[in-house]
């Protein structure tokens, strides 16, 4: 096992690559931070993306996320989706943006797939199309190639490939590959957020063709959830009603670990979590908002599901939590998959913080 650059010790699970335990980033940020970074660094120019958030006096400001991204003529955004040409903003509107979808059969891996309506039946017959899981229908999956983190576990890295290739998608063609049997649209990626404007105009055309012909259509999100907070209001309003489901990846706890995993703070997750917690009771019947961490091993550690667990039971302890068990990827291929043993031990430690539905996924990659 590799040894712990700062500590030396060699009795935590260390990533080489990175180079620091996780008790070490906790305790000594400044000191390690500065070649952490520069591993970020060296994961971003391997795609030509920006190394940070740019902030030129002069460009365009950007709206989306809390980078608040201030873009010069003929840069983009540290997501990649965004640029100016010609002193206007684009790419990730309704007129198209960078993206693939396909069509999943329900009932699917989804972090939801426990609870909602797609796997359950829950709701029905407002929101399900059948009274439990509902065979015959697909779930309209779309992966948006860009993302305004920059976890160094990815388990969709290649993404990054397409953030600045492939043909562009409008909102109203995306909205036209909704068939008859589709019972629900997923957003995720990447991460929808660097492309809301587009998903949101889907999302409006699908739903207003769904009514129309009398059928089923949920809206379902699976974010970092590190949007800008006037961003939550049209989410929720597209998802609500229909029995649609807001899912927030809580990378970390701790603001120094979730930084050297993912690049950037989760000071705007966590408060855009909490203000969609308080809206939790509108819609009893299918849980409007859910939370998933995946088990980094090393560094996703107790402590952190403890932290992370705490703070969802406080918002409210019925919001539905996903474990996910982790597999080597990217930057971070040098770890193993999760243990067994750690996933429960986790599940364990949620609950006891006070989170009254646990569930753990992937429980095919755990050893």
């Amino acid at each position: 096992m590799a040894p712990c650059r700062h500590c030396s010790r060699t009795d935590r699970i260390v990533s080489p690559r990175l180079g620091y335990c996780a008790s070490c980033i906790r305790a000594n940020f400044r000191e390690v931070w500065p070649q952490i970074e520069a591993l970020h660094q060296e994961s971003r120019r391997a795609f030509g993306l920006p190394l940070s958030p740019p902030q030129d006096p002069q460009g365009k400001s950007c709206t989306l996320c809390f980078h608040a991204c201030r873009i010069p003529e003929g840069g983009y955004g540290f997501c990649g989706a965004r640029r100016v040409e010609g002193g206007h903003l684009k790419g990730g509107n309704p007129t198209g943006a960078g993206l693939s979808y396909y069509y999943d059969p329900l009932p699917t891996n989804c972090v939801a797939d426990w609870f909602c309506p797609g796997g359950t039946g829950r709701g029905y017959p407002k929101y399900a199309c059948r009274d439990g899981p509902e065979r015959g229908y697909t779930n309209l999956a779309v992966f948006y190639h860009a993302c305004n983190f920059n976890c160094l576990f990815c388990q969709n890295w290649t993404f990054k490939k397409a953030t600045f290739k492939g043909e562009k998608v409008s909102a109203q063609e995306l909205a036209g590959a909704v068939r008859k049997n589709t019972a629900c649209i997923c957003y995720f990626g990447g991460d929808p957020t660097p492309q809301l404007p587009h998903a949101l105009a889907t999302a409006r055309l699908a739903l207003a063709a769904a009514n129309q012909a009398g059928r089923i259509l949920r809206i379902c999100w699976e974010t970092n959830g590190a949007m800008q907070a006037q961003w939550l209001k049209p989410l929720v309003e597209r998802s609500l009603e229909n029995g649609g489901i807001i899912k927030f990846d809580l990378k970390a706890f701790s603001e120094e670990v979730h930084k050297a995993l993912c690049g950037v703070s989760n000071a705007q997750t966590l408060k855009n979590f909490a203000l969609l917690a308080a809206r939790l009771g509108e819609r009893p019947e299918v849980p409007l908002l859910t939370a998933s961490t995946l088990l980094v091993p090393g560094y996703v550690d107790l402590d952190e599901i403890h932290g992370l667990a705490r703070f969802i039971a406080a918002l409210n302890p019925d919001i539905p939590y996903s474990l996910l068990g982790f597999y080597p990827n990217f930057f971070m291929g040098d770890l193993p998959v999760t243990s067994r043993n750690f996933a429960l031990q986790a599940k364990q430690v949620a609950e006891e913080a006070g989170v009254r539905q646990v569930h753990l996924g992937n429980v095919h990659l755990l050893y």
